[in-house]
């Protein structure tokens, strides 16, 4: 059996998730990472933390089909016991997410529920599915965003869903704790990535702005984000439970 632990990381071929899966291997975890439809992408980030000497595997997910999940944990299963030797893992990381940008007035019913879907219903449901596969002792890492706490116009869907996953993350916390499970979110403000068709990245404008409004006078980096998710799974963080930790440099402060 595995003495190892292993983390599902959701959102792992690109962006946070890739900076994430690499920082996982490095304080010595094994990943499970998936991908939506980047799966050459998803292979390089597996080759990656096996050249740092760890094991991983890549698996397709849609966070927006619920009616998946039954059949992704069968794959899991699969993956838990023929790469790992094992039957559960420790830790679940929900980082898929997409951006939505749209004015309260303008914003539509597809794409409210489109966004509530991947960014709130998905995460629950999958974080119920997975509990039966889930370690006693292990710990669950949600993300959010800067953006629950710094208004910023056209983000009012996206942020209340966030919002959502703060507090369900409170709840997760105080129900599973006779399990010996850990919830915490993380919130990370600005960072260049594509996210959001990389505007944060690409547009000078938005990015020096960003940057102007900062303590530390940047825009944030995927590798500012991963090395706090990847602490959050390590055993000197085993007594930070129900927290919400923003790593956003300082932003309107």
């Amino acid at each position: 059996m595995s003495t190892t632990k292993i983390a599902l990381l959701t959102g792992g071929s690109r962006g946070l998730g890739k900076s994430m899966a690499q920082h996982l291997a490095k304080k010595g975890l094994d990943v499970i990472l998936t991908y939506h439809s980047q799966q050459a992408e998803a292979a390089g980030v597996v080759g990656e933390i096996t050249a740092l000497g760890r094991k991983a595997v890549a698996l397709q997910l849609d966070t927006s089909t619920v009616n998946g999940f039954d059949a992704f944990f069968e794959q899991v299963k699969t993956a838990l016991r023929d790469t790992f030797g094992t039957a559960k893992f420790d830790f679940l990381i929900n980082n898929v997410g997409t951006g939505l940008y749209a004015p309260f007035a303008e914003t539509t019913e597809e794409q409210f529920d489109q966004a509530l879907t991947i960014h709130f219903k998905g995460s629950f449901f999958l974080t119920q599915k997975a509990l039966p596969l889930l370690n006693d002792g292990g710990g669950i890492v949600n993300i959010s965003s800067g953006l629950t706490r710094i208004i910023n116009p056209s983000s009012s869907a996206y942020a209340s869903m966030k919002a959502a996953m703060e507090v369900l993350t409170k709840y997760q916390a105080k129900e599973l704790g006779s399990r010996r499970i850990q919830v915490n979110i993380v919130a990370p403000g600005a960072i260049e990535t594509d996210f959001g068709g990389g505007r944060t990245r690409d547009n000078k404008q938005i990015n020096a702005h960003l940057a102007s409004l900062t303590a530390l006078g940047r825009v944030g980096l995927p590798e500012d984000i991963g090395p706090v998710v990847a602490f959050l799974c390590t055993d000197e963080a085993r007594w930070i439970n129900a927290q919400r930790l923003e790593a956003s440099g300082g932003m309107s402060i």
